[in-house]
């Protein structure tokens, strides 16, 4: 199976001329010369749409894999030319959908009835369709709360297709590590087995409306971001009914400037609502591309984020958050010692690794990035400096922060869109200062307790029985180590009679033999 789903890459590939962007990147390169006999033996191919089209044609023929790939790659500008970005960026919410016939029959065979009796109102061309489901705008009937609903709903027949997709990865992964130097390193087979179990997650809508709603709880009070109510009532595995938001799109940044939108004070919200998903939650959106995002322009919610699209989150660690928390305030103030430590202390590095080499490393990488604004710095070569550097270094690349990684990328892009000014690293300095003192100050101390109370109050009553049985239990050990010393004395004074015996019988059989000489 793997072998055909190979040979439908490679097909679909040279379909839509993908060799082409090969050889018009580098035409000097050792592969021109073949991919230039295929472009003439392909003859028959249509080429006449833009490169930009062909790819992003090339990519939604291949399935949600590899258009989740197009999404993470339409919100690097700094790595792509403009007109792939751009044409990338459709792939966000514009993925060609099935019909609609189909979603109701889904709908309709979740709930055990028919459309009719659950909506007043459903609109059959859907408002969004990406990768794993599409979305149609719908009306709950006046029995119902009479609310105005999103209503998400899986494409038939998707699982299998991500199960050949995630397969054919993990044989590129299995090369990888078997014949490229920094395989095991990077971990490639653990990268895409993370992978694979949060998009298994996305194909449970029942899971995503979870994460919806505790992502909701997480920032009920908040004034820079809005998360949709979920109606657990119409919600299965395959089907997901949530509030319908209004707001403009994070992409048409022209409409937002129209209605008044603070984009510079969006892009600062922006930093502050991602690090607090992150360290004070330990759960964060992990796919806050644009086409997931959307601005409200209500009066009462004015210039508040909101979020949309919740299959894959992110969790963290304490431990996690701890080490990512100290490398993060020691890279704001360029402490390029401390970003070593932690990295050797956290086991990211070889314990053998000296700290002065590392920090020399991190700093040449760094340094020349601080108090620049976003559109002054590539952080395509920023992360090919980390990279070679993380390999000369041996250090080793971490599966559970892939989807971090993911997210950190997402929201570059998104603050180069909104304010090319921004200061990233002062924005986020205050927040992660003021989070590490609430963890380790007086404030941290306080919530350690609150958390750790109930615990505590069902303990204190036991501890004289448990400490009873801890002495008990000592005196116990005490006393069988001083039957063992016992025992071993005994031995010994055992061996040495024995040994004296077999000394006084060798030495009188001696004697007994001396008068035969």
């Amino acid at each position: 199976m793997r072998l055909f789903r190979l040979a439908k890459i490679v097909r679909v590939g040279l379909t839509f001329g993908l060799d082409r962007l090969i050889v018009e990147h580098d035409p000097d390169c050792r592969l021109a010369w073949p991919l230039g006999l295929v472009n003439r033996l392909l003859f028959w191919r249509d080429l006449s749409a833009s490169r930009a089209v062909r790819l992003r044609r090339a990519l939604e023929a291949l399935g949600p894999i590899f258009v989740k790939f197009g999404q993470v790659l339409s919100t690097r500008r700094d790595l792509l030319p403009a007109d792939l970005a751009d044409e990338l960026a459709l792939l966000q919410d514009r993925v060609p959908p099935y019909p609609a016939d189909q979603a109701i029959a889904e709908i309709e065979a979740s709930f055990g009835q028919p459309l009719a009796a659950i909506f007043d109102s459903f609109e059959r061309e859907p408002v969004a369709s990406a990768s794993v489901a599409q979305v149609h705008f719908a009306t709950l009937r006046a029995e119902h709360g009479s609310r105005e609903v999103a209503v998400k709903v899986l494409r038939p027949g998707i699982a299998p297709v991500i199960a050949h997709d995630i397969a054919l990865l993990d044989t590129f992964a299995g090369l990888l590590e078997r014949f490229w130097s920094d395989g095991k390193r990077l971990k490639p087979r653990e990268v895409v087995a993370e992978f694979a179990k949060h998009l298994g997650d996305e194909l449970d809508l029942m899971r995503e409306a979870s994460n919806c709603s505790q992502l909701r709880r997480n920032f009920t009070h908040s004034t820079l971001l809005l998360v949709p109510e979920v109606h657990w009532d119409y919600c299965t595995h395959s089907v997901m009914t949530m509030e319908r938001m209004h707001g403009l799109p994070m992409g048409q940044i022209e409409r937002m400037r129209a209605a008044g939108i603070d984009l510079k004070a969006l892009s600062r919200a922006g930093v502050e609502v991602f690090f607090t998903q992150v360290f004070r939650d330990g759960f964060f959106h992990a796919d806050m591309h644009p086409g997931n995002i959307l601005v409200s322009d209500d009066p009462a919610t004015f210039n508040r984020y909101i979020a949309l699209d919740f299959g894959i989150v992110g969790t963290l660690t304490e431990t996690d958050k701890n080490y990512l928390a100290i490398n993060f305030l020691a890279f704001f103030q360029r402490d390029y010692k401390r970003v070593a430590e932690a990295h050797i202390e956290s086991g990211w590095a070889p314990k053998d690794t000296r700290v002065d080499e590392l920090e020399s490393a991190v700093r040449a990488v760094c340094e020349p990035i601080f108090d620049r604004p976003l559109k002054e710095i590539s952080f395509g070569k920023v992360l090919l400096r980390l990279f070679q550097t993380s390999r000369r270094f041996n250090v080793e690349i971490q599966p559970q922060l892939v989807l971090l990684q993911k997210t950190l990328l997402n929201i570059e892009g998104l603050g180069r869109q909104l304010d090319p000014d921004l200061d990233l690293w002062q924005t986020a300095k205050p927040f992660l200062e003021r989070w590490m003192h609430e963890q380790a100050g007086w404030r941290g101390l306080l919530n350690h307790v609150k958390r750790e109370g109930p615990q505590w109050a069902t303990l204190l009553p036991q501890l004289p029985r448990l400490a009873h049985q801890a002495l008990t239990q000592a005196n116990a050990r005490e006393t069988a180590a001083e039957e063992i010393a016992r025992l071993r004395e005994a031995a010994t004074r055992n061996r040495q009679l024995a040994l004296s015996a077999i000394l006084l019988a060798a030495l009188a059989l001696l004697v007994a033999a001396l008068p035969l000489f």
